[in-house]
């Protein structure tokens, strides 16, 4: 998955998901968890590493397969960041379950 992100004209409505929406080569659109975290004011990612978990559990459980919404991938990251390297991606649907329901 190439992490290119789309760059378009801003139109004065785009919500802060559609700003950090990305498009893969394929022309799929996704989003990052890292990006996700930081528009949902986590001030650090690890604590939103739960919320991912319970979005999978919610895709789980409305009878959708995880892996068609989730994607565990491995980024590089600089030394001393203090960043860790595992950044799940997420489609639309999985994108939706993120904010809608982040304390269940």
């Amino acid at each position: 998955m190439n992490n290119n992100i789309t760059k378009r004209a801003p139109t004065g409505n785009d919500s802060p998901f559609e700003k950090i929406k990305r498009i893969n080569d394929g022309g799929n659109e996704y989003w990052s968890s890292r990006d996700f975290s930081q528009i949902l004011g986590y001030s650090d990612y690890r604590n939103f590493e739960q919320v991912i978990k319970k979005a999978k559990k919610a895709c789980f459980n409305s009878g959708h397969r995880i892996e068609d919404h989730f994607v565990d991938i491995t980024e590089m990251v600089d030394i001393g960041s203090g960043r860790v390297g595992l950044d799940p991606p997420t489609d639309r649907g999985g994108a939706s379950r993120h904010p809608t329901n982040p304390h269940s």
